[in-house]
């Protein structure tokens, strides 16, 4: 069968959110089919998240749906029209540090763990509403 999701789903799919009422042995394997689903859509937008930043998403159980990592491609492709080469992105209360030339998300800060944060070795930064 040819063709992506997409094309049976319309709009996409939607985000994850965590099980309730399931046994032990599912809730286990859930954050291991969320972080191997978070992979697949954060591929299909050309956006890549190192293992440090996937391991702050799922600490600070953070899901990012398929629009939000739009958003967030759009802020890092804006950021590189600009020459920027390792930007923050506040997303909401989400800080994001990513490396613009790798297009590679490295860290990820929600707004309870970025207050009183300083933010180092960045040359731009980048608001998303």
């Amino acid at each position: 069968m040819e063709g992506d999701i997409n094309s049976i789903i319309p709009g996409g799919l939607p985000p994850l959110s965590p099980a309730k009422g399931k046994t032990a042995g599912a809730r286990e394997s859930r954050p291991a089919f969320e972080k191997a689903f978070q992979k697949e859509l954060a591929r299909g937008c050309g956006l890549k998240f190192s293992a440090h930043a996937e391991k702050r998403l799922q600490e600070r159980n953070i899901v990012l749906a398929r629009e939000d990592l739009a958003k967030i491609v759009q802020a890092v492709s804006r950021a590189e029209a600009k020459g920027a080469r390792e930007s923050l992105i506040v997303y909401g209360d989400l800080a994001l540090i990513a490396s613009v030339k790798n297009k590679t998300v490295v860290t990820a800060l929600d707004g309870k763990s970025s207050e009183n944060h300083v933010f180092t070795n960045i040359d731009s930064a980048v608001i998303v509403k």
